[in-house]
């Protein structure tokens, strides 16, 4: 995963960025995620509650991928086994990703979305390269797409990507 972290952030600013827009069905880029990450829900003996999601979306599908992925990594890392995953849609066109896991102080909570910032989390645990936020906001920015993040330190952490902003057209 991290090769792939690298690997987009070298291709995200480059002139020959291969986005591909088009419309697609949101179900079917979570499910692909999902499938990606089956075996760290099984092996990590944590929860996934999953409402299909009936959003269109116009986007590149390669890219919304990655963001998802790196939403749902970053949740199965920082959840205890026995926790639970969610995903479900807020609102039409409004993805949420939820954990339970241990949540992001206060204080890191402004910053997550800089380049190279762990937080008190990342580096306490020394899981994080605080990298991938940082791309992912970035790649939702050049999507048209925005992402939030609302937390609580011991409550777990709620991911939003919003896909209606994108002021796109089908050619």
């Amino acid at each position: 995963q991290y090769v792939d972290m690298v690997l987009c952030y070298l291709r995200l600013d480059s002139e020959d960025t291969d986005y591909m827009f088009q419309e697609y069905g949101m179900d079917g880029i979570v499910r692909q995620a999902l499938h990606r990450f089956s075996s760290s829900f099984i092996n990590g003996k944590i929860r996934l509650e999953y409402q299909p999601v009936k959003s269109r979306v116009l986007t590149d599908e390669k890219w919304l991928l990655f963001v998802i992925e790196q939403v749902l990594s970053n949740a199965l890392k920082y959840t205890k086994s026995g926790g639970r995953i969610w995903i479900e849609e807020a609102e039409p066109g409004i993805l949420c990703i939820g954990d339970t896991g241990i949540g992001i102080a206060p204080e890191d909570l402004p910053r997550i979305f800089e380049k190279g910032y762990t937080g008190y989390n990342g580096r306490c645990q020394k899981k994080a390269s605080g990298i991938g936020l940082y791309l992912c906001s970035r790649i939702c920015n050049r999507l048209g797409h925005r992402i939030w993040v609302s937390s609580a330190v011991g409550a777990g952490t709620r991911v939003y990507l919003d896909v209606r902003k994108a002021h796109l057209e089908i050619e």
